[in-house]
């Protein structure tokens, strides 16, 4: 018989334990949907049973790292051991931290909160004597815990037992009512106690003769340790609205030693004051009063170093020769799969810091001759190959497929809010940029404008462009990183020139980036198994490199780099060649999807014309000439418009005719009508507004020069401000500085994990086949490494970024963990990937086909992350209310494709792998 240790500290129970706890927490997301928040928490996340689970899982990690001498792989050690820090601080927090709410009126001191969590307090009170008990309760709409409980005193005991409770309706504020029957000396009274949640509950006082007892369910006050005095609160309300956009409270935190001082706390900025922080929570109707969160928490800064050495252990594990993944790596570094795999990793490397790649970084003084020759030359030489090169389909991220030209426009265009530049136009300027970034980067372009920025940065005032090096240090440290921090913490109605101006910045570094690297250019569709991607995806070179497999990658391989090597040689005819090979490739193999030669040309030609714009520039000198006309008509009444008008009308109506022109060439362009967005609702509102000029008031020459006017005024609002007028969005920038980096990195996982899930599913279909195939079975194996490599690199993203979230949430409004569902589902996805991780250690499932199996399905995880919450569960992070909506078709179709590929392979599921699968192999 096994001992008790064998049993406790195995991997099998390590594997039992995190499917117990996804799977509660799976179904606590639909239980809080469906019933509260309130049932969640009491059947499940704060239920003993989940706690249990959660420190057996903790007794069970400091077994097997006791059992395998972990500590002898520092990497392995570190951030094995985190998770152990953090589920101390966590439960630090959880049992001795606490939370409540603080109601301060203007003027007023308060130094009283009341508890967030509700609690059945008891007094009683006989002749001189009082007696108090608390105990602290929650509720779920059903499976209650039936309590009883006995208070003694005064050689009596009074015994308070459960009777009912009536779980109020989801969304209202109330607990419900809590009924209870109080017993003293034989005598029983049923008393009903309505409740709230975060509010002192209503009293209720039973009188058995000599004794009174005082009964009360709700939050109960809490002393704190300083006051509180609410000098100003402050609300701002959208224009036109009653809504508020954001509100703030003045305060003044009085010490008990008599120091003070003024703090402002509003939204995403939280008041520290020891263990307690505040936050911006509701206010008033009145708007006199403000109500703050509190938060104590003595659990934080273990928690933080438990943070810390996660993300130090992980990122450390990726380095460290004796790890698992680098015996992958080196399992794979003879095969065409590790350059797959370097691909992978320098992508993933490139695309979580835009600060990754400085190291190319040189001094401008010493490099500006080279860069001038090669501007002088490349502008010369370039001209016919930019143009080729701009009739290469691209594929943009909602699916829209357009001309590369159209991107190079839509980019130059965000970066220097220009169409052309240097002489050049935007496709030799963007050619220039994916060619020869070393250059480029040196080369001023960015667009700025606020002096206090160009201060900051070192810059003459009077420049209106810097380059991307200059934002950045010789040794590659953003100069603007604390002063974004700012920025990005501020509520957007907060924000001045000199922050917005950072943002855009920002925003164009990032798009200037990507540029260097090619990832805004999808422009590789692929063949998958002997056929065309089965959803038409086309991608950018850096995942053509790591997705596309056999002759599909060679071809692409050698057409994308014998395009940018023969730019950078200068050998123009050589790369004009590549450029016409990459088009066959993409009307061969993308010929579902790709538009027809005219309708890229019509596009090219949409943009060379340029008409709104010039449309724009039309409407306000016309508007003009006509409004300074209809006036000395007004004031001169000698004056005989008939003729004027008729030539202003003629002259408005070839407007009207351009106007309508771009529009229907738009419309036909994106394939939707012309009125989608902000860009095109003030297109539309301009043409509108001249319609009716030509078409109701073309004998006024006022009404004709009014109607032009207020076109200007649109078309003017629709070119001249931040709108960006292209049809398709580029990448949107994130507002918050901890949320951009917790989004970035946890979206990097997203990729690895899809990656995985496709070579999973691509395994299967080989073991589908795979008798008599020997052949197949290395291939299986092949693919099995570098699926596993993804997932150690997507697991240790995703579990880094979602704990950088709980920081950037604690920061923010006090609270990095609220069991929300897109944060739930997120710590399901940790734990799905951890297990397939730890599956090699079980002797059941070390084998490639278990392995394959689990990778694929456990993509869904991440599915219902990303999509699922947003659409079916509610939560601050989802899009909708929670609301059942009809499941897609596609959805049961490739979940069936999925399972029936499953069992088709299960037959020939035994084969061995000594490679990547060793028994016992504790790596």
């Amino acid at each position: 018989m096994k001992k008790v240790t064998d049993v406790l500290f195995s991997f099998k129970t390590t594997l039992i334990l995190f499917a117990i706890l996804a799977f509660g927490a799976a179904v606590a997301t639909f239980i809080e949907n469906d019933y509260g928040t309130s049932t969640a928490r009491v059947l499940i996340y704060n239920h003993i049973w989940y706690e249990t689970i959660l420190v057996l899982t903790t007794v069970n990690l400091c077994g097997i790292i006791y059992k395998y001498k972990m500590w002898k792989h520092p990497a392995r050690f570190i951030f094995h051991v985190s998770f152990v820090v953090i589920l101390i601080g966590a439960g630090v927090t959880r049992y001795i931290g606490y939370e409540g709410i603080i109601h301060i009126r203007e003027g007023q001191t308060e130094n009283t909160m009341v508890s967030l969590e509700p609690y059945l307090q008891v007094k009683i009170k006989q002749k001189d004597a009082t007696y108090y008990k608390e105990y602290q309760k929650e509720f779920a709409s059903f499976w209650n815990d039936r309590f009883s409980h006995d208070i003694k005193f005064a050689n009596e005991t009074l015994n308070i037992k459960f009777n009912n409770y009536m779980f109020a309706k989801k969304g209202n504020a109330s607990m419900g009512i809590l009924t209870v029957d109080v017993t003293l000396n034989g005598e029983t009274k049923t008393v009903k106690l309505p409740g709230k949640r975060g509010q002192q509950g209503v009293t209720k006082i039973e009188d058995f003769g000599d004794t009174i007892v005082t009964l009360e369910y709700g939050s109960k006050a809490l002393q704190l340790p300083f006051s509180i005095k609410l000098r100003d609160f402050q609300l701002d309300r959208y224009p036109g609205s009653m809504a508020p956009s954001s509100y703030a409270s003045e305060v003044t935190v009085i010490k008990k030693d008599g120091k003070e001082y003024d703090y402002r706390i509003f939204m995403n900025r939280t008041l520290h004051e020891g263990n307690f922080l505040f936050f911006q929570s509701s206010y008033d109707q009145d708007e006199k009063g403000t109500i703050l969160s509190v938060n104590n928490d003595p659990g934080k800064w273990p928690t933080y170093l438990g943070y810390f050495l996660l993300t130090l252990g992980l990122i450390w594990n990726l380095f460290d020769k004796k790890s698992r993944f680098w015996k992958l790596t080196k399992f794979l570094k003879n095969r065409t799969a590790a350059s797959f795999l370097l691909a992978c990793l320098s992508t993933f490397a490139l695309t979580t810091d835009v600060k990754a790649d400085d190291n190319t970084l040189v001094d401008v003084s010493s490099a500006q001759n080279s860069i001038v020759n090669y501007m002088n030359s490349f502008k010369e030489e370039s001209k016919v190959t930019a143009e080729k090169f701009s009739y290469l389909v691209t594929q943009s991220n909602g699916g829209r497929m357009k001309p590369v030209a159209t991107l190079n426009k839509e980019i130059l265009h965000k970066i220097a809010s220009k169409s052309t530049m240097f002489g050049m136009d935007a496709n030799q300027i963007v050619l220039g940029m994916l060619t020869r970034p070393e250059f480029w980067r040196h080369v001023k372009m960015i667009k700025i404008k606020t002096p206090k920025l160009k201060n900051v940065l070192g810059i003459d005032t009077s420049r209106k462009y810097i380059s991307f090096a200059e934002v950045f240090t010789k040794e590659g440290k953003y100069k603007l990183e604390e002063e974004a921090k700012k920025a990005f913490r501020k509520k957007p109605t907060e924000r001045g020139t000199y922050e917005k101006d950072i943002l855009k910045l920002d925003e164009k570094l990032n798009i200037s980036y990507m540029v260097y690297n090619a990832n805004l250019f999808k422009i590789f569709p692929r063949i998958h198994d002997g056929r065309i991607d089965d959803n038409n995806k086309w991608y950018n070179p850096l995942d053509a490199f790591r997705y596309f497999q056999g002759k599909n990658k060679t071809a692409v391989e050698t057409m994308t780099r014998g395009f940018i090597n023969s730019v950078i040689a200068h050998e123009y005819e050589s790369a004009n060649k590549f450029i016409d090979m990459i088009k066959i490739y993409q009307e061969k193999v993308g010929s579902n999807i790709i538009p027809s030669q005219s309708q890229i040309e019509n596009e090219i030609l949409f943009n060379k014309l340029d008409i709104f714009f010039k449309l724009t520039l039309a409407y306000l000198l016309t508007g003009l000439v006509m409004l300074i006309v209809a006036f000395i008509v007004v004031f001169n009444p000698k004056f005989k418009p008939e003729k004027t008008t008729k030539i202003f009308f003629a002259v408005l109506a070839l407007l009207f005719a351009a106007h309508t022109f771009g529009m229907g060439f738009r419309w036909a362009i994106s394939g939707h009508a012309p009125w989608s967005d902000t860009y095109e609702s003030l297109l539309y509102i301009s043409w509108s507004a001249v319609f009716a000029g030509v078409v109701f008031f073309r004998k006024s020459l006022l009404a004709l020069s009014a109607s032009v006017i207020v076109a200007a005024i649109f078309m003017f609002t629709a070119h001249l401000t931040n709108i960006d007028p292209q049809i398709t969005n580029l990448v949107p920038v994130l507002k918050s500085y901890w949320l951009t980096i917790h989004v970035s990195v946890l979206t990097a996982s997203y990729g690895f994990f899809g990656l995985a899930a496709i070579l999973g599913y691509m395994a299967l279909i080989m073991f589908i086949f795979r008798k008599n195939r020997p052949h197949l079975d290395e291939n299986i194996r092949n693919v099995s490494a570098i699926s596993e490599i993804a997932l150690i690199i997507g697991l240790s993203a995703i579990t880094i970024g979602n704990f950088l979230g709980g920081v950037w949430a604690n920061e923010s409004w006090g609270r990095y963990w609220g069991w929300d569902p897109k944060e739930t589902w997120s710590y399901i996805s940790i734990i799905v990937y951890a297990f397939i991780i730890h599956m090699r250690f079980v002797k059941g499932l070390n084998n490639p086909f278990a392995f394959n199996v689990a990778s694929t399905i456990a993509f869904s995880s991440i599915l219902m992350t990303y999509f699922g919450v947003n659409f079916y569960l509610s939560g601050m992070h989802s899009y909708a209310t929670g609301d059942p909506v009809p499941i897609p078709m596609w959805v049961y179709y490739t979940t069936a494709t999925v399972f029936i590929t499953i069992i088709l392979a299960y037959k020939n599921r035994d084969l061995k792998d000594t490679v990547c699968h060793t028994k016992n192999q504790k790596g």
